[in-house]
């Protein structure tokens, strides 16, 4: 294969590779992308992602190359597959879509990469950019006219802002584990500030801003500067940029228009959908995606669980066969009996085996049985029936916290759905932070966590909750899922009782007979109680549990506000319990 410094044309095995073609936006800024399709001429359907890591960062580089280790120790095969040199994070390979008979188009967007322009990520701006490319490869001389839209996490959270855009040309769209909420999704949980958005900004972000040119990297994909042949002082870049930490602070309510301006009206999607979420994926991958499906005004639209790391399942044999059925159906016409897949696919996760496969007509599940379990104060425990030894129990914040265990199970137990916890709380200062966790234990008290899409010991669920945020939409709420509004801030008042409603992010296990079911109760996040002997550098971050969705911002969390004494008050017996979607 040849290559040269900037735009060009190359072959490559059958696949011809355009580098850098521009596509002018209506205020004059020129998005670049890259475009690989058939070496024939023909008409080809087209699969676009819109990427901030740059097109040009192969997956196999120092910033992606932990997760690629992993990937390939999952599925080895993969190298047997593809010989992996376009491989671009979260984006389909070109190798194993190409000949296939598609056009991929891998675009920059505006201000990373090889894309000139001021960087305002999850923007209008950049949403309208976006609905610009999606419309020019619709119109190029090599395309059938419909575009679909594929990618994992940043490249699935777009989707969901230009699907609702509605251009003409948008045929499909499958969204892998993203979000779709960046305010309660990303960025605040349960009100709280999450430090991840700091770490992805600064980590996977600046370095590939455009503007970098020799002082950031050469692609080992075609030996071009990632970041665009133009190198600008640190001053420069800076100007040209919104600051995402910056601005994730200055913004502390859901309502203001930084938050606002890029929560998409579900709604007005129209385009047939394949949502994919990760059981594992509590902090940033699961919840939108259900969010996205249960909003979507598409008429055909389907959702589909798995589990493993954040990446795998998307480039696994199985993964890219799903994907391939869909985009064949919408993007061809193939009648290859997509249309009778089921609503809902789920991977079920067993503690003691692996994982099985199970199917739906809508989600929660229609059959899901809302179960009530309740607090005992006396024995910390939890049961079916309400305690008779009421209470108040109160923990240090940086504690442990609080677990309330239930005794073994009769008869296994499966819990399929969105969960939640109602709680009675005062706090020895103006305010708390609650960290609930759904655990689960093996006969000899072992915790039972899976590989989740960010940590190797992810527990069952996770739920969070500020108490003053703790105002609730009443028009959006459901019994399964507390709706927080995040638009005020209600103080507490040292030492009385507020009550709180928890959401916990949706779980999928069957839980053995014998085993028992936990909820913690914690200022703090929660932290895995076995061994963390593993090798860190693959994830990038400590796999404590949380990977690095953790929560501990000194400038949201002072000690002297949330390092306080916690009191739970379970003196009303049926007013506090957790309430689980339990499906026979």
């Amino acid at each position: 294969m040849t290559q040269q410094e900037g735009s060009g044309t190359d072959v490559h095995d059958g696949m011809r590779i355009e580098w850098d073609v521009p596509i002018a936006m209506e205020d004059g800024t020129v998005i670049r992308c890259d475009v690989f399709r058939p070496n024939n001429e023909g008409k080809y359907p087209v699969i676009m992602g819109a990427t901030p890591y740059g097109k040009l960062l192969s997956f196999q580089s120092e910033v992606w190359g932990g997760q690629w280790n992993m990937l390939c120790a999952h599925e080895p095969e993969i190298h047997k597959l593809s010989s992996n040199r376009f491989q671009n994070y979260e984006f389909p390979d070109p190798e194993r879509f190409v000949p296939d008979g598609y056009a991929l188009v891998r675009v920059d967007v505006r201000g990373t990469g090889r894309s000139p322009g001021f960087v305002d990520l999850l923007s209008t701006r950049e949403t309208l950019d976006y609905y610009e490319c999606i419309e020019w490869a619709a119109a190029q001389p090599w395309s059938s006219g419909k575009v679909g839209l594929s990618g994992v996490s940043y490249l699935a959270m777009n989707q969901w802002q230009v699907a609702a855009l509605r251009p003409p040309h948008l045929a499909a769209m499958c969204a892998w584990e993203g979000c779709s909420d960046f305010y309660r999704e990303f960025t605040r949980h349960g009100g709280i500030y999450s430090a991840f958005g700091d770490l992805w900004f600064n980590k996977y972000i600046l370095p590939v801003q455009h503007g970098r040119g020799e002082r950031g990297w050469r692609s080992n994909i075609n030996g071009d500067w990632v970041s665009g042949p133009l190198t600008l002082s640190d001053t420069e870049l800076a100007s040209n940029r919104v600051d995402w930490p910056t601005a994730s602070r200055a913004n502390r309510f859901a309502t203001d228009a930084f938050w606002s301006s890029r929560l998409p009206d579900f709604s007005r999607i129209e385009a047939p959908l394949l949502s994919a979420a990760n059981w594992g994926g509590h902090g940033l991958h699961l919840r939108g995606n259900i969010a996205g499906f249960e909003g979507a005004g598409s008429s055909e639209k389907w959702l589909n669980f798995h589990c493993l790391e954040h990446w795998t399942e998307y480039y696994t044999r199985e993964g890219i066969a799903l994907q391939k059925r869909f985009l064949a159906h919408f993007l061809k016409g193939e009648d290859n009996g997509w249309g009778s897949e089921p609503r809902v696919v789920m991977q079920v996760r067993y503690p003691k085996s692996s994982f099985g496969r199970e199917t739906a007509t809508d989600w929660p599940l229609p059959n899901t049985q809302w179960t009530r379990f309740y607090f005992d104060a006396a024995t910390s425990s939890l049961s079916r029936e309400p305690s008779a030894n009421p209470g108040a129990i109160k923990f240090d914040a940086r504690s442990e916290g609080l677990t309330f265990v239930s005794a073994p199970l009769e008869h296994d137990l499966r819990i399929i759905g969105p969960a939640a916890v109602k709680l009675v709380v005062s706090s020895s200062s103006e305010d708390a932070d609650l960290f609930v966790i759904l655990r689960l234990f093996t006969p000899d008290l072992k915790e039972i966590t899976f590989a989740g899409a960010q940590d190797p010991h992810t527990p069952i669920a996770h739920g969070w909750l500020r108490a003053s945020a703790r105002k609730l939409d009443a028009s959006r709420s459901r019994s399964f899922q507390p709706w927080h509004s995040h638009d005020e801030v209600w103080e507490l008042v040292p030492g009385q009782p507020y009550e709180l409603d928890i959401e916990i992010w949706p779980t999928c296990i069957v839980a053995p007979a014998g085993y028992r079911l936990a909820l913690t109760v914690r200022g703090r996040d929660y932290e895995y109680p076995g061994d963390l002997n593993i090798d860190y550098a693959k994830f990038g971050q400590p796999a404590t549990g949380v990977g690095a969705l953790r929560h501990d911002d000194p400038a949201d969390r002072p000690p002297t506000v949330y390092g306080g004494e916690v009191t739970l008050h379970l003196s009303d017996r049926e007013r506090c319990y957790l309430l689980l979607p339990v499906v026979p």
